[in-house]
């Protein structure tokens, strides 16, 4: 049966088969799995102060403090402080040669005020473009943080039988979104040099999620999580009386009819076929006016574009600013088109035979029965900018739903919970990961 599992995963990774499927040490294993699982009511700890204490994109001052504070209890971990402002970045050398790991966590809260009866439920408030803001984790970056703490515990428990480097990065501003003047803290982090001295290998990560069943995990080679990119339009013309519409040029009309025009372009321009063919345009904001009886000079239409291929990402944006400028010259108005694109995040592709080959080991954490490959999302993350690098990345999805028979509120909703027992498998994911993709490549495995 050895054998034969062995050709197996050879084959449908198509590397050679003394080196596909090398597996971690069973004893070494185990241990990183009985120190993760220890280390549990730490992680519940660390997660609920900071659940209770959120901090907005690049302002992570005191939740970078909070972890600085947590890793310099850990015995081996050298911590490095400042990196893209709030961001950090700690180092735990193992006993012995190996590659280099790096495991991602994001620290970032979002300006939304949870509805829950929490007893850790956030009352914190901050400035969010010029207004004070709730703000808490309703996208689960506390727990990211939390788990990535009880796994740096964990591996640090075993520094001296590890065969190999782990570099824990805990990230601000995954949050802050393209279109703003700052690049998503990942980029940032990238650009601050963070996957070298030592150079990194491989960087993992994970994001939880209340879509299914706590504590199974979700993965998928190649493709996972689309591009995002913000567009513009402002147009410009003459405004005037309502009872006189013929003595103006208001541009409202325009605005509308680009609004439409705008949604035929995933039906009819870009290409469902290829491989990642799944392109969103949405319209999110059209503005225009203050008063029934007075035409507007100035209209203003924002969306969103989101792909899983840089073809159709490419054709969306040339039809939106085609589209926008043929119709406000159409109507005798100027249009002004601008698209930001991604400062961070193009679309997350996760390395196909990296992926496989770390699909043992988390079902050697959440169960065999617990793993299973999903289907591309729209959704977006700027995780992916760590693999435009070069380096492979690997990503996937921790369920934690707090219903035991249906899904849980979704991310960025003020009602998203989870269910924390499923961090005890969060923290199993990554050291199990952490463990085969050291011993993957030692065996020579790419």
């Amino acid at each position: 049966m050895k054998v034969l599992r062995s050709f197996l995963c050879a084959a449908a990774i198509g590397i050679p088969m003394a080196s596909a499927c090398a597996a971690t040490p069973q004893p070494l294993l185990e241990r990183a799995l009985a120190l993760s699982d220890a280390a549990e009511p730490d992680v519940i700890a660390w997660r609920r102060h900071l659940h209770q204490h959120p901090e907005l994109a690049y302002a992570e001052v005191e939740t970078a403090r909070y972890i600085a504070a947590a890793l310099a209890r850990i015995p081996g971990v050298e911590v490095q402080t400042g990196i893209a402002r709030t961001g950090i970045k700690a180092v735990l050398r193992g006993g012995k040669p190996g590659p280099v790991v790096a495991l991602r966590a994001d620290m970032d809260a979002l300006p939304v005020e949870e509805r829950n009866d929490l007893p850790f439920r956030s009352t914190a408030k901050a400035a969010w473009r010029g207004q004070e803001v709730s703000v808490s984790h309703v996208c689960g970056h506390d727990t990211h943080v939390a788990m990535l703490l009880g796994a740096a515990q964990a591996l640090a428990a075993m520094r001296e039988d590890l065969p190999g480097t782990v570099v824990f990065l805990f990230q601000p501003a995954e949050e802050i979104g393209p279109g703003a003047e700052n690049p998503s803290g990942a980029l940032a982090m990238v650009k601050a040099g963070v996957l070298e001295n030592p150079k990194v290998d491989v960087v993992l990560g994970q994001h939880i999620g209340a879509q299914a069943p706590k504590g199974s995990i979700s993965y998928r080679p190649g493709a996972m999580l689309a591009s995002i990119d913000v567009f513009n339009i402002k147009l410009n013309g003459a405004g005037g009386h309502g009872a006189a519409p013929w003595a103006a040029n208001s541009p409202m009309l325009a605005a509308a009819e680009i609004a439409l025009g705008l949604q035929n372009i995933v039906s009819h321009r870009t290409n469902p076929t290829i491989d990642g063919g799944a392109t969103v345009v949405t319209v999110g904001m059209l503005q225009s006016g203050n008063r029934f009886n007075i035409l507007p000079e100035t209209a203003e239409l924002s969306g969103t574009v989101r792909a899983l291929s840089a073809q159709n990402q490419k054709v969306a944006h040339e039809q939106i600013r085609m589209k926008a400028e043929h119709i406000a010259a159409s109507y005798g108005v100027k249009a002004d088109v601008r698209i930001d694109t991604g400062g961070g995040y193009g679309v997350l592709v996760n390395d196909a035979p990296t992926t496989l080959a770390l699909v043992d080991a988390l079902k050697a954490a959440a169960g065999k029965d617990k793993v299973a490959e999903i289907l591309p999302s729209m959704g977006s993350e700027d995780f992916g900018a760590f693999g435009g690098t070069g380096v492979p990345v690997v990503f996937w999805i921790l369920n934690a739903s707090p219903y035991p028979d249906r899904a849980g509120p979704t991310n960025h909703s003020p009602l998203f919970t989870i269910d924390e027992s499923a961090m005890r498998i969060g923290v199993r994911a990554l050291t199990s990961a952490t463990l085969a993709q050291m011993t993957r490549a030692r065996t020579g495995a790419r």
